[in-house]
This record gives structure tokens, C-alpha cells and sequence, in this order.
């Protein structure tokens, strides 16, 4: 059962614009930092890039000391354990949500989907999407590609028979600060001109969103056990960009 279980994809038909990062980032910041239960649903064959994070960082984390006591002392102190990743694919993905909201309730459900629309199966699962968020960048080509993308999951899904969509949003994402903003006010007149709605918040193109656990023990950003480092949060608009999240998705 569904319930108020709130269904989201960073999604997008171009690789590399950083969605499988965006929906570890987000599942992982809002489990573990804002009180909320969240859970990934890895659709993304045959990579499956989130499940393999998970394995990494559950090895690393059983075989260092250090993150062995940063686990422990993280899930005695929330009182709950490590969101599940699932391993699915666009077939199985709404059976296998349905599964695991059986087991208890969720907040949120992270999807993360193939970007190829030539599939039926993919169709029908963005269609039973609550919200989608797709990360554009100031590249051209990635930028026409996310907003035809984003264009036909509006006109042809979104407003289909079936379709649970509720908001469609494009998140700035990889923003180099030493550009012009005159650029960006060219690619939002044509992003209104679509009738396309973007965030407010963006996020600034840093090696941070990749930095995961490590045998040297520095700072992490990206982790599906452990939210980003505070340290490293400063500047980078996460906690910005899920509050604005949090407080659409309602």
C-alpha cells in the first residue's frame, strides 16, 4: 500500500548530468540528517551503480574501525537502520516498492531509472512517479537533450490516463560560478518559454559530490550508510536544495 509514501526520480535521458549521485545525496540526507525514512529503488540496469555503492560502502565500513564506530554510534543515536537499496529494473520496480512498503512505512522512494524512453516499461513506471526532478547543466547538448526529455514526459505522460505525476521540476546542477549568469538567464528565458518550472536552489560543480568512504578517513560527501559531512555540506546547497525539496514534495 502506497499510503502517503512519496514516489521521486532524479531522471533524465543524458548520463553523466549526475542523477544517480543527486538520489543518494538526497535519500541519505533526508534518512539519516531530517528525521524522514527513505528508501532506493535501483532501476538503472545493467549497471546498477546505487547497489554497488551500497556493497562498497558496507565493506569499507565492516572492515575499518573508523566507520565501524561512526555506524554504530549513528544508528544507536537515530535509532533506526540504513535505508534499503533495492535492486530491481523498470519491470519489477513498482511490484518490488510495493513489497517493501509492506514491511513498514516510507516517507520517500528514491528511484533511480534508466534514461532510454524507448521503453514501455520505463513509461509506465515514470507514470506512477509522484515527482521528478531533472538535472540540466549549462552544456547544450546535455541541456536540449533534458528538456526534450522533460517536454515529452509532460505532454505525453504526465498528462496521460494513469498518471499520478504531480510536478515536474529541472534542478541546475555542476554550475562553474566562474561563468556569466548572463548564460543561465538565456537558457531560463527558454526554459519559461517551455512552461517549465526550475528549483530555486543549484548546485555548484565540485569534486566534493564525490568523495566516498575511504581507507584515509577523510570527510564523505557521497554515502548511502552516512549523510555528507557537515564540513563539506557548506557551500555545496545539499541541505538547501532538500529543504526546498521537502517542502514541495507535500
Amino acid at each position: 500500500m502506497k499510503t502517503d509514501t512519496k514516489y521521486v526520480a532524479f531522471s533524465t535521458q543524458k548520463g553523466g548530468a549526475g542523477k544517480t549521485t543527486l538520489t543518494v545525496l538526497a535519500a541519505s540526507w533526508l534518512h539519516y540528517m531530517k528525521g524522514y525514512n527513505a528508501a532506493v529503488i535501483d532501476c538503472d540496469y545493467p549497471q546498477h551503480s546505487i547497489v554497488e555503492m551500497r556493497e562498497r560502502d558496507l565493506k569499507t565500513a565492516t572492515e575499518n574501525d573508523y566507520y565501524k564506530r561512526m555506524a554504530y554510534e549513528q544508528f544507536t543515536r537515530l535509532d533506526k537502520k540504513a535505508y534499503p537499496v533495492i535492486e530491481s529494473d523498470t519491470k519489477e520496480a513498482l511490484a518490488d516498492a510495493e513489497y517493501l512498503l509492506s514491511q513498514g512505512g516510507r516517507d520517500y522512494l528514491f528511484f533511480d531509472l534508466p534514461g532510454t524512453m524507448n521503453n514501455p516499461d520505463l513509461v509506465h513506471t515514470l507514470a506512477r512517479m509522484d515527482y521528478i526532478v531533472a538535472p540540466i547543466c549549462a552544456d547544450r547538448v546535455v541541456l536540449e537533450s533534458t528538456l526534450n526529455y522533460v517536454v515529452t514526459v509532460r505532454d505525453h505522460i504526465m498528462h496521460s490516463a494513469g498518471s499520478r505525476i504531480r510536478g515536474i521540476y529541472l534542478l541546475w546542477n555542476m554550475v562553474d560560478g566562474r561563468e556569466k549568469s548572463e548564460l543561465y538567464e538565456v537558457y531560463e528565458a527558454v526554459i519559461r518559454d517551455l512552461g517549465l518550472t526550475v528549483l530555486n536552489t543549484f548546485l555548484p560543480d565540485t569534486k566534493r559530490f564525490r568523495r566516498e568512504l575511504s581507507p584515509n578517513r577523510r570527510a564523505l560527501f557521497r554515502s548511502t550508510l552516512f549523510p555528507a559531512d557537515r564540513s563539506l555540506v557548506k557551500g555545496s546547497n545539499l541541505d538547501k536544495l532538500a529543504d526546498e525539496l521537502t517542502t514541495l514534495f507535500k
